[in-house]
């Protein structure tokens, strides 16, 4: 309790530091600036491209959490600068960016926001690093329960500087209403950003290609994507549940297992060393998980947003939930399971083998599924939220 206690003081006190030195850059005029918080980035990207597919002349900068500055590490004139730093120079300039600019857009929860006034005519925009969920968040996550009265309203001074936020279906639009305690004004059905990569031909030919160059060996194998969400308290050391002698065994003749776990997962096995030929480990950035989808035959997740973008694809999937009962206890669900998931659900390798052999998916299923869930993602994403945001086009309501 006292350590707690401890942690909510230190909290309060950064946040009342970053208040006054926002307030202070605040008197500052606005300028014509985009900043991007950022700690997955994607998102970011296919925006601020679009900007200048457009050439729209506005200064833009990027505060990064991680490595998700690799998104801009080869874009000139440009802004880098990380955010959480102990840098002081990095935190004020972050923060004087932050008060001066017209629009602010975000991917994530950034607790810093509970301590920020914005200017009228300055926006905030979400944009969510996931188009869809199956797992609650925000202020419908089991966990707010147990928290203390200062956390949840500083929750909610978060989530109230979301002026807008970014969706692709309405409902999504609907569980973001619940979760961060907004209305529909604050929603925009732009559709997602990175979603555009589905449409664009070209990219998805050069992916191809290089994907085919690295990697020859894998043309005439058919590739099973395993890309499970991660588990709490399994970020330092993760537990993979699949049996991989037994998949290589049954399906190694034909079939290649690619993994791409979760970023934040820090200790593993070398699972490629020990099945090679087999298996290949993609958890690191040499191919984006957009890209991966597009090279995969198919995905094996669980309660991971992925299949939300997979659908885009029109290809099978096997929802691997070998834990449904204690994570749905856990964690909680927006809907019962079944209902949530285009796919079979298989607890053992034994029944993601036979599922595979016997190609029991229906297809039909997966594109109904990416109608409702990418209903305004088309392509247009990211024109039409630059649009919205730089060409004061603000048709962005339900249809």
């Amino acid at each position: 309790m006292i350590i707690k206690m401890g942690r909510e003081i230190i909290k309060e006190i950064y946040l009342l530091i970053y208040k006054v030195t926002f307030s202070i850059f605040n008197l500052l005029p606005s300028r014509n600036k985009v900043t991007f918080v950022i700690s997955f980035g994607d998102n970011s990207r296919y925006v601020y491209d679009q900007i200048r597919r457009n050439k729209v002349s506005c200064e833009a900068v990027v505060l990064y959490q991680g490595s998700s500055n690799s998104y801009f590490k080869n874009v000139d004139n440009i802004d880098l600068i990380p955010l959480n730093s102990f840098n002081i120079y990095f935190y004020i300039k972050g923060i004087y960016h932050l008060a001066t600019s017209k629009y602010v857009l975000i991917d994530n929860y950034f607790g810093f926001l509970a301590a920020l006034d914005f200017k009228k005519g300055v926006e905030c925009i979400q944009l969510w690093h996931a188009s869809g969920a199956i797992k609650k968040f925000g202020l419908e996550d089991q966990s707010v329960v147990s928290r203390s009265k200062r956390a949840k309203a500083r929750f909610s001074k978060v989530y109230k500087n979301f002026h807008k936020v970014v969706v692709g279906s309405d409902v999504m639009a609907d569980y973001f209403i619940k979760a961060f305690g907004l209305s529909s004004k604050n929603i925009l059905f732009t559709g997602i950003p990175r979603t555009d990569f589905f449409f664009d031909k070209d990219s998805k030919k050069s992916i191809k290609e290089r994907f085919n160059e690295r990697h020859p060996e894998l043309l005439q194998k058919k590739k099973v994507l395993y890309a499970p969400t991660y588990r709490d308290g399994q970020l330092n050391h993760f537990e993979l549940k699949l049996d991989l002698n037994l998949m290589e065994k049954e399906l190694g003749d034909d079939y290649v297992l690619l993994l791409r776990l979760h970023p934040a997962i820090k200790d593993t096995s070398n699972y490629a060393v020990q099945h090679p030929g087999f298996v290949y480990d993609f958890s690191s950035a040499k191919f984006d998980i957009n890209e991966l989808l597009l090279i995969a035959d198919y995905l094996i997740t669980d309660y991971s947003s992925i299949p939300y973008e997979f659908s885009l694809l029109g290809k099978p999937m096997v929802f691997f939930a070998y834990d449904l009962d204690t994570y749905e206890m856990e964690r909680g669900l927006w809907d019962r399971y079944e209902k949530m998931v285009p796919g079979p659900i298989v607890k053992s390798s034994e029944e993601i083998i036979t599922v595979i052999k016997e190609s029991s998916f229906d297809l039909k299923v997966v594109k109904d599924y990416s109608r409702k869930w990418n209903k305004y993602s088309n392509g247009q994403s990211s024109e039409n939220l630059v649009n919205y945001m730089l060409f004061n086009n603000k048709k962005t309501g339900r249809e």
